[in-house]
C-alpha cells in the first residue's frame, strides 16, 4: 500500500484516530526508528540476510540477453518493518544499481563489500514505523559472467542461456533480495527470452506475451512461500513436456531441444514418484511440479517446484535407472526443505536426511541397495566425521557427510528406536503440521515426543544430533 497514513480504532475509545506509520515524524512518542541489521546471525553465514523487516512477496523482471549474458532487471519488494526503521538492507552481487524507491519516493543508497557479497543500504526518504508494510523497487542491470565475490549462482550452457542454482547463499548474483532461509515470501516473474528460447521460473506458468521482435515474456506465480535460496529461474533452448500425476496434478518438465524422446521416458516416472511419496507424506505442497533437465549444469537442486539435473545423470538411462533415486531425492525436498524450511543453515540435515533416507529406501525397495549396508557404513565413518565436521544437528560447514548420509542415519536410527509404525507417523505429520514455517532441531525433537508419547526420544535424538561420538545404534548393531 503507498498511502502514508491509515486509521485504526484506539483501544480505549473505540474512536477512529489517524495513526502515521510511514513517514512518522521521529519526535512522535515512542518511534524509535534505527537501522536494520545487516545479517541475521546464522550460525554458518553470519552476514546472510537482513534484520529489521520481512519480505511478504518478490516480483521480479528480468531481461536476459543470451550470448552477450547481458541482463537488466527490476525488483519490488513487500515487506514489512520488524522494528521502527531508519534504513534496511539488501543482499546483491555483481549489479549496477540504477534507482532505488521505497513507497514510490526516491532513496539513498551505499554499496559495501560484506562476508558473503555486497550489501545494498537503502535509506527511505523518511523512517517507517514498526509494522508498517512498505514497498521496495529496485532497478539495475549487470552481466552473468562478470565477477562477483566468491560463488556465483549463474550456471550456463552450450545454447548460450543459463540457470539459476543459487543454494546456499547466491541469490544475490540474481536480484537484490534478504538472502536468508528465514525470509519466506511469495513470488511473481516477467522473464523475457528472445526467439527460439524459453523461460522457466518457480511456479505456474500465468501467461506469455509475445513483442514484435519475436521475443516473449513469460509470467509465473508462485503462491507458496519460498526462501530466496530455492530460486529456479532460466532462459534455454528447451521444450517443454506435459503431463500430470495420478491425482491429476499438472506436471511441467523442461528437457533440452532435440532430446525430447530420450527424457520423455524418464520424467515420465514422475507420477509414480509422486503417488509414493504422497503415501508417506500426505499432498504434494504445491500446485505443480517438474524437472528441468540442462546440459550446463552437472549436479541436481530442488528449486521450487522445478527441480533442477544436469544431463550427466541420465548416462546409464538404458540400464539400471539408478537416477530414479536422484528424482526421489530431490521430489522429497518439496516437502522437507522447500515446503518445510530450516530456519538457518545449521539446520540443514533436516533437508537432506529425509531425502537420502526415503532415496535410500526407494531404492532397497526395487532391489537396487540394501538401507541397512549403507547406514551400516555411515555409521562407521561417522565418529571421524562428527570430530572433524561438527555432529548432524550442528555442523561446521555446508556439504558434508554429517548433514547427509549422516542426517538420514538419525531418522534411522530413530525407526529402530521407536518402531516402523511410530517413525512413519513422526514423518508423515511433520511436512503437514509445520507447511510453509520455517523450523529447527528443537522443533523436531518436540514434534517427535509429541507423536511418539516417549519423552525418552528427546535424550535419544539430542545424543544423535548434538553428540561428539557416535550412540550405539538400537538393537545392539555397532
Amino acid at each position: 500500500m503507498s498511502t502514508s497514513r491509515r486509521t485504526f480504532l484506539t483501544a480505549a475509545t473505540g474512536a477512529a484516530v489517524a495513526v502515521p506509520l510511514f513517514g512518522a515524524p521521529a519526535h512522535a512518542a515512542g518511534f524509535d526508528p534505527r537501522p536494520g541489521s545487516d545479517g541475521v546471525g546464522d550460525p554458518l553465514f553470519p552476514t546472510l540476510g537482513n534484520g529489521g523487516y520481512q519480505v511478504d512477496h518478490y516480483d521480479l523482471a528480468f531481461d536476459f540477453t543470451p550470448g552477450t549474458y547481458d541482463f537488466t532487471a527490476s525488483v519490488t519488494l513487500h515487506a514489512r518493518a520488524t522494528h521502527d526503521l531508519s534504513a534496511f538492507n539488501l543482499d546483491t552481487d555483481g549489479h549496477t544499481i540504477d534507482s532505488v524507491t521505497v513507497e514510490g519516493r526516491q532513496a539513498r543508497t551505499a554499496l559495501s563489500l560484506g562476508k558473503s557479497g555486497q550489501e545494498l543500504t537503502v535509506t527511505p526518504a523518511a523512517p517507517l514505523h514498526k509494522g508498517t508494510p512498505f514497498t521496495t523497487t529496485v532497478r539495475y542491470h549487470g552481466n552473468g559472467k562478470a565477477p562477483r565475490a566468491g560463488l556465483t549462482g549463474w550456471r550456463f550452457g552450450t545454447d548460450g542461456g543459463f540457470v539459476s542454482a543459487v543454494q546456499s547463499s547466491r541469490a544475490d548474483t540474481f536480484l537484490p533480495c534478504n538472502d536468508t532461509p528465514s525470509d519466506k515470501a511469495t513470488w511473481a516473474f516477467h522473464i523475457t527470452a528472445p526467439e527460439g528460447y524459453v523461460a522457466a521460473a518457480n511456479g505456474e506458468l500465468t501467461g506469455k506475451d509475445r513483442r514484435a521482435d519475436g521475443s516473449a515474456v513469460w509470467h509465473f506465480a508462485l503462491r507458496e512461500r519460498m526462501p530466496t535460496e530455492l530460486l529456479g529461474i532460466a532462459v534455454v533452448k528447451g521444450t517443454y513436456l506435459y503431463g500430470s500425476s495420478h491425482t491429476g496434478l499438472p506436471l511441467r518438465h523442461l528437457v533440452p531441444r532435440g532430446r525430447e524422446d530420450f527424457f520423455a521416458p524418464i520424467v515420465a516416472r514422475t507420477p509414480d514418484h509422486l503417488t509414493w511419496l504422497e503415501a508417506k507424506f500426505g499432498p504434494y505442497p504445491y500446485s505443480v511440479y517438474g524437472l528441468h533437465i540442462y546440459d550446463g549444469y552437472t549436479d541436481a537442486l530442488e528449486n521450487t517446484t522445478l527441480t533442477l539435473m544436469g544431463t550427466n545423470w541420465f548416462k546409464d538411462a538404458a540400464g539400471r535407472p539408478t537416477y530414479e533415486n536422484t528424482m526421489i531425492h530431490e521430489l522429497t525436498h518439496q516437502w522437507f526443505g522447500d515446503s518445510v524450511t530450516p530456519h538457518d543453515w545449521q539446520q540443514a540435515w533436516l533437508n537432506e536426511g529425509p531425502a537420502v533416507y526415503y532415496a535410500a529406501l526407494y531404492s532397497e525397495e526395487r532391489g537396487w541397495s540394501r538401507m541397512a549396508d549403507k547406514m551400516q557404513a555411515t555409521y562407521d565413518k561417522l565418529d571421524a566425521i562428527r570430530a572433524s565436521d561438527g555432529p548432524p544437528g550442528l555442523p561446521k560447514a555446508l556439504g558434508g557427510t554429517n548433514i547427509y548420509d549422516a542426517g538420514a542415519l538419525v531418522l534411522y536410527a530413530l525407526r529402530l528406536h521407536v518402531g516402523q509404525k511410530k517413525f512413519d507417523r513422526v514423518m508423515g505429520l511433520w511436512p503437514r503440521r509445520f507447511k510453509d514455517r520455517t523450523v529447527t532441531s528443537e522443533d523436531f525433537i518436540r514434534h517427535a515426543v509429541n507423536v511418539t508419547g516417549d519423552r525418552g526420544v528427546d535424550t535419544f535424538l539430542r545424543d544423535w544430533l548434538f553428540g561428539a561420538k557416535n550412540p550405539p545404534l538400537p538393537g545392539g548393531r555397532t
